[in-house]
């Protein structure tokens, strides 16, 4: 990793990770994403970012990654599709659409090291605040969880966080749902038994879930079922 990195502004913060502007004399065009202690494989993200971009999918170029923290590529330029919902530039149902084309079409690429026929790429936290709508078409950022296995999982583990949302208090409980409801529509198949298991039990003890998060796990799987019945 360069040592003269030049960090200008916070960009954004999750909940393992915060995303700087580069303010260099060549750095305008890349962010820095830092990941906090205990979290992040920036080395492993970078190479299954680059693996699906040199298959077609739409994910930010990677520029550097040679620490575990350290993060380098590019700045995209668009808000998130929580932003855009937030600002009315897209609607609930288009959102979880186009979820499920982003899914679908990660799944179609060869995974990175497995050969078995099954298996496949997964993101595995593939919901809106982790899609930048740029000039150009959707982009995927946030590879930090991303494993190879099988699609079910992939697909139960959007359809769990939507909805830990939609069964929630929150102001974006209801659009929360609508976007689950379209993420579904037309692909209940994708979704099966195990990998809606697997998801729920993954958010269960994910340590950065709130216990209010954990609680309402038992009522989001019983959404995501009777939309599935």
């Amino acid at each position: 990793m360069r040592s003269d990195l030049q960090l200008g502004s916070l960009l954004g913060s999750g909940r393992t990770a915060d995303v700087y502007a580069l303010d260099g004399p060549e750095d305008g065009a890349w962010v820095l994403r830092r990941y906090r202690e205990g979290y992040g494989d920036a080395p492993a993200e970078a190479a299954v970012m680059e693996h699906v971009r040199g298959h077609g999918y739409p994910v930010p170029r990677v520029r550097s990654a040679h620490t575990r923290t350290d993060l380098v590529m590019e700045r995209l330029s668009g808000p998130t599709m929580l932003q855009a919902f937030g600002n009315g530039l897209i609607d609930p149902r288009d959102a979880g659409v186009t979820l499920a084309r982003l899914l679908r079409d990660l799944h179609t690429l060869p995974p990175r090291l497995s050969t078995e026929p099954t298996v496949r790429v997964l993101h595995l936290d593939l919901h809106p605040d982790n899609v930048m709508l740029t000039p150009t078409g959707p982009r995927v950022i946030d590879w930090a969880n991303s494993e190879e296995g099988p699609p079910g999982l992939d697909w139960g583990m959007s359809a769990v966080i939507l909805a830990q949302v939609a069964v929630g208090a929150e102001p974006l409980a209801e659009p929360a749902g609508a976007m689950l409801a379209a993420l579904l529509d037309g692909n209940a198949h994708e979704v099966t038994d195990e990998g809606l298991a697997e998801a729920r039990r993954r958010r269960a003890v994910n340590a950065t879930m709130t216990a209010r998060e954990v609680e309402v796990l038992g009522e989001a799987e019983e959404l995501i079922r009777g939309l599935l019945s």
